[in-house]
């Protein structure tokens, strides 16, 4: 069986509860109380993500993931 390896987004709300957010993946996300909980339910997700919507395994491996930046706006 072959591996995918998918940048995962991990932030935490005001309730201390941890989101994780599959960006290649739209609408691919879940929540937990721990991280190695959340680690858990992720890739339960991306499995069910990927089954459910028979994802071209080769179309997401061309994704390149480029990083994060924090952008500075006037509110």
């Amino acid at each position: 069986m072959k591996k995918l390896s998918l940048p995962v987004v991990i932030e935490q709300d005001e309730d201390g509860i941890f989101i994780a957010t599959v960006p290649s993946l739209p609408g691919c996300h879940t929540q937990a109380k721990t991280l190695d909980s959340l680690m858990s339910r992720i890739k339960e997700a991306i499995e069910l993500y990927l089954e459910a919507n028979g994802k071209d395994i080769d179309v997401v491996k061309r994704l390149k993931f480029m990083g994060l930046q924090h952008v500075e706006v006037d509110v």
